[in-house]
C-alpha cells in the first residue's frame, strides 16, 4: 500500500493491497501492548537502518512506548551506510518530537561511528543539516552491538522470497543431429577396453562366491535371522545395508576407497564410520575402521594430536650447596643499544634463585663468554658443580667443553627441541623482558642502563618456592632499601652458632624447593599423560612447521607435522629415547623428549624419502633449484626480463616454477651463471649496445652531411620555413624491422647507396633509436 501515495503513481488495487490492508486492521483493533510514556524519565530510542529501509523503537526502563519505520526513498537508497544509519536517528527523532523535545534521551545505534558525530571534523552538506536538528535534543549516541539489536533490525527489514517463473518450453528436435557421421568400426584398442566395477558390484560378486554365508541364508529361509534379508536378486542385506564378507582385500579396498580418495581426504575412524555404516557391514567394522586410520601413515605425519603432551615431570635434583648448579641461557632480539648490546645473558642458581643479568652481543666469540663467566660468576661465587643449559652453538663448542672440563665443571645440555628442561631459568627470561619492558614504559629509559637495577630488584623479591628472597638465601639476609631498611649493629651470632645457622637455613631452603617440587609436579601430572616406548619400536619425529621453507617437498604450513618413521635405540632416561637417524640428519641431536614422538603401529613398506632434502641443524629444510626446464622473455618499456621455469631438488618437474633472473642471482647465485650459456640469454640488467648499429647510424649521419645536413625544414632569415631540397625521393625509407628469432635484418633501398648498407647477416640485431616523438621511424631528407 505505500507505493500507492507515490506521486503520479496509477491506483491499483490488488491482492496484496487487500491483505496488507486486513492486516493493519487486525493489529489496530488488536489489544494494545504498548506503555504510557512517563516524561519525567529519560527515553531509550533504538535505530537501524538496511537496504530496504529505516526502523526505530522507542522504549522506557525496557517497556515498548511506540514503533516506526517505513522503506527508503529513491535517492535514499543511495546514501552510503554512514548516512543511512544517521537518518535512522533524524526519522526517529522527527516522529517522536513531542515525547524527545525537552527530556533526557539515549539514542543506541549498532554503527559505532555516529558515536563521534558531534566531534568529527568533515561533515558533508547533509550531515551538517542533520546534526543542527540533533543538537535540540539533549541526547546520548550509544553503540549497541547489531547481534543484540533485534527489534530495530527487524522493523528495517522485510522477508523476501524469490518468485520462480516456470514457463512451458515445447521440444524442438535438433535436425543437425541427423547429419552427425558416427563410424561404425572402432579402433582394435577400444575393444580390448572395460570399465571397472564398482564396489557395490564387487560385493555381490564376492558373496555369491562365498561359502561361510550359506548358514546366514539358511537362517534367513528358517525365519531365525531377523536383522538379515535377501531380495529378488539374491543379495544379502543386514538392515538395509550390504553385507561384505569376509574378504581382506575386498574390504581393504572399501576401506582405502573411503580414507584416502580425493573426495574423503583422511578422515577420522569415526566419522569413516558414520559414512560406511549407511551403506556397508560386517562383523567387527567398527574396530577394524580404527585400526585401519591408526595405522595410516600420512594420518600420523599431518593430523595434530588432540590428547594431554607425553611424559611426565621428572624434577631435578635439589643442589646440596649454593651456586654448585646453575643454568643458563640467553634473551635475544633486544634493541641495539649505542655500546652494541642486543642480547641478555642469564645465569641462576638453582639453590638460592638468585641470577646474573649480563649484557652481550650476539656477534661475541666463545672466548669472550669464557672471559665474561670467570669476572663475573667464577671471581664471586667459586666454580659450580654443573652447568644445565640448551644446545646453542656457543654451549656446545669445544673450546666451551674444554674449559669447564678443566675447571672440573659437569656439562649437562638439555634434549633436543625441548626447552622445558631449563624451565626456571625459561620463567627467570620471561620476568626480565616484563620488567624491562615496565622500565621503557615508566621511566623511558634503554634496558642495558635498567638491567643492573631489574637484576637487584629481581635478586631482592620474594620467591614462592623458597619462601624467602634470593639475597636472604644467599646472603641471610636481604639488601637494604628505601622500603626495608636494617639498623647498623655488631653481629650477635659468631663462631660455631654462626655455622649452625647456615646449616639450618640451607635444610630449610632443601625443604622449601622439595615442597614446591612436589606441588608442580602434582599441577604438572594432572595435565600430561604416561607414554612408554620399548627399544626397537618405531616412531615418528614432530617437527615445527616453520612459514615459506620447503621441507619434504611441501613448503611452509603445509608441511608435515611429523617425519620418520625412525627406530628406537636406547632410552635414555625416563622420558627421553636415542633415535636411529638417516645420515643426513647427523647434525641433529638424537635424543629426543617423549613429547615429540609418535608411535607408529605399522612401519610402512615406502618411507618417506628424505635423501634429497637438505636438512639444517634446526630440523628445517630448504630446497634447491637442480635444473632449467625452459625459458622466456619480457619485455618492458626499459629492459628485459628474463624468466626460468626451475625443477628444485625436492619437487618433480610438475611441480616446477617461473622464476626471474633477479631471483635466482639473489637466492642461488651459484647457480644462475651454469645456465645462461645454456640458454644464450643477455642479462636484464646489462643494455643492450651493438657494435654493427652505432656504425649504421653513422653511415646515415654521414650521408645526410653530405646531401645538405639534417632532415626537415630550415629557416629562413625573415622567419617563414622552406622546405630544404635534397635529391632524395620523398617517400620515406624503410626503417629494418626486428625480427623475433632470426639475426639477419632486410636489405634498405638502393637509392640510400652503399654507405646505407643494412648491418651483415648474423650481427645482433640494433635497438631502435628512442625518440621524444615516438616515431617509429627516424626521419629523412625529403
Amino acid at each position: 500500500m505505500t507505493s500507492l501515495t507515490k506521486k503520479n503513481a496509477k491506483f491499483v488495487w490488488g491482492p496484496k493491497c487487500e491483505d496488507g490492508f486486513r492486516e493493519l486492521k487486525k493489529l489496530l483493533t488488536t489489544a494494545p501492548v504498548l506503555a504510557q510514556p512517563d516524561v519525567t524519565k529519560p527515553f531509550d530510542v533504538y535505530c537501524d537502518a538496511s537496504g530496504q529501509g529505516l526502523g526505530c523503537v522507542l522504549m522506557q526502563e525496557g517497556r515498548v512506548i511506540a514503533y516506526a519505520s517505513r522503506q527508503l526513498r529513491k535517492l535514499e537508497a543511495n546514501y552510503p551506510t554512514h548516512d543511512l544509519e544517521l537518518a535512522a536517528v533524524v526519522h526517529a527523532l522527527k516522529i517522536w518530537r513531542h515525547y524527545l523535545l525537552g527530556n533526557t534521551c539515549h539514542i543506541y545505534t549498532d554503527h559505532k561511528s555516529l558515536k563521534y558525530i558531534f566531534t568529527q571534523p568533515k561533515l558533508n552538506m547533509r550531515q551538517r543539516r542533520w546534526l543542527e536538528l540533533i543538537k535540540d535534543y539533549d541526547l546520548e549516541i550509544h553503540y549497541h552491538p547489531g547481534k543484540a539489536n533485534v527489534v530495530a533490525d527487524a522493523l528495517s527489514r522485510r522477508a523476501h522470497c524469490n518468485v520462480i517463473e516456470a514457463r512451458p518450453t515445447a521440444r524442438v528436435i535438433c535436425w543437425e543431429m541427423n547429419e552427425i557421421e558416427m563410424p561404425t568400426e572402432l579402433p582394435p584398442e577400444l575393444y580390448s577396453l572395460s570399465i571397472e566395477p564398482t564396489i557395490r558390484d564387487l560385493v555381490i560378486a564376492a558373496q555369491k562366491q562365498d561359502t561361510s554365508m550359506a548358514h546366514i541364508r539358511e537362517g534367513i529361509a528358517e525365519e531365525k535371522r531377523d536383522c538379515f534379508t535377501l531380495d529378488d536378486q539374491g543379495i544379502l542385506w543386514f538392515k538395509n545395508r550390504l553385507v561384505v564378507p569376509k574378504d581382506m582385500e575386498l574390504r581393504k579396498k572399501i576401506l582405502d576407497e573411503a580414507h584416502t580418495s580425493i573426495l574423503t581426504m583422511h578422515p577420522g575412524s569415526n566419522k569413516m564410520y558414520q559414512d560406511l555404516k549407511q551403506k556397508f557391514w560386517w562383523t567387527r567394522m567398527k574396530r577394524e575402521i580404527a585400526k585401519y586410520v591408526s595405522e595410516c601413515h600420512v594420518c600420523k605425519q599431518v593430523k595434530a594430536d588432540h590428547l594431554k603432551p607425553a611424559g611426565m615431570l621428572q624434577p631435578l635434583n635439589i643442589p646440596a650447596w649454593k651456586w654448585e648448579d646453575i643454568h643458563m641461557d640467553f634473551v635475544v632480539g633486544l634493541p641495539r643499544t649505542q655500546k652494541g648490546y642486543d642480547s641478555i645473558w642469564v645465569i641462576i642458581d638453582r639453590f638460592t634463585k638468585s641470577a646474573h643479568f649480563i649484557p652481550v652481543k650476539t656477534s661475541y666469540t666463545a672466548a669472550t663468554y669464557a672471559e665474561l663467566y670467570i669476572s663475573r660468576i667464577v671471581s664471586s661465587h667459586g666454580v659450580p658443580v654443573s652447568i644445565t643449559s640448551d644446545r646453542g652453538s656457543i654451549f656446545v663448542s669445544r673450546f666451551w667443553e674444554q674449559l669447564q672440563n678443566a675447571l672440573g665443571t659437569k656439562l649437562i645440555h638439555s634434549s633436543a627441541y625441548h626447552p622445558q628442561t631449563s624451565g626456571q631459568v625459561e620463567r627467570v627470561n620471561q620476568i626480565v623482558e616484563d620488567m624491562l619492558r615496565a622500565c621503557a614504559l615508566t621511566y623511558s629509559t634503554k634496558w642495558d642502563e635498567c638491567l643492573p637495577l631489574a637484576e637487584f630488584a629481581y635478586n631482592n623479591s620474594y620467591q614462592k618456592s623458597l619462601n624467602m628472597a634470593p639475597f636472604e638465601a644467599l646472603y641471610g639476609r636481604r639488601c637494604r632499601t628505601p622500603l626495608n631498611w636494617s639498623e647498623p649493629g655488631e653481629r650477635v651470632t659468631f663462631g660455631p652458632d654462626l655455622v649452625t645457622q647456615a646449616e639450618e637455613q640451607v635444610k630449610f631452603i632443601q625443604s622449601n624447593l622439595k615442597s614446591a617440587q612436589s606441588r608442580q609436579k602434582s599441577y604438572s601430572d594432572r595435565r600430561r599423560r604416561p607414554l612408554v616406548f620399548e627399544k626397537g619400536d618405531h616412531v615418528y619425529l614432530r617437527v615445527s612447521p616453520m612459514k615459506g621453507v620447503h621441507r619434504f617437498g611441501v613448503k611452509g604450513k603445509l608441511a608435515p607435522r611429523y617425519v620418520g618413521p625412525f627406530k628406537i635405540t636406547e632410552q635414555c632416561g625416563p622420558v627421553a629415547y636415542r633415535l636411529e637417524l638417516p645420515p643426513h640428519l647427523a647434525a641433529v641431536h638424537d635424543v629426543f623428549h617423549v613429547s615429540q614422538l609418535k608411535k607408529c603401529l605399522r612401519v610402512p613398506e615406502e618411507e618417506v624419502d628424505t635423501s634429497q632434502v637438505q636438512i639444517e641443524p634446526d630440523l628445517t629444510y630448504e630446497a634447491r633449484p637442480i635444473k632449467i626446464l625452459d625459458q622466456k622473455q619480457r619485455s618492458t618499456r626499459r629492459n628485459t626480463v628474463n624468466f626460468y621455469k626451475v625443477q628444485w631438488s625436492d619437487h618433480s618437474e610438475e611441480e616446477a616454477t617461473w622464476e626471474t633472473e633477479e631471483y635466482l642471482q639473489t637466492k642461488h647465485p651459484g647457480f644462475l651463471p651454469s645456465i645462461s650459456n645454456q640458454w644464450g640469454l643477455r642479462s636484464a640488467s646489462r643494455p643492450r649496445r651493438e657494435p654493427a648499429r652505432a656504425a649504421w647510424l653513422a653511415g646515415v649521419q654521414e650521408v645526410r652531411r653530405a646531401t645538405g645536413g639534417a632532415p626537415g625544414r630550415v629557416k629562413r632569415r625573415g622567419g617563414s620555413r622552406a622546405p630544404n631540397p635534397s635529391p632524395f625521393p620523398l617517400s620515406p625509407v624503410p626503417f629494418p624491422p626486428r625480427p623475433r628469432r632470426s639475426l639477419a635484418a632486410p636489405p634498405l633501398p638502393a637509392e640510400l647507396g652503399a654507405e646505407l648498407a643494412p648491418p651483415p647477416p648474423g650481427l645482433p640485431e640494433p635497438n631502435r633509436p628512442h625518440h621524444r616523438n615516438r616515431r617509429s621511424t627516424p626521419p629523412l631528407p625529403r
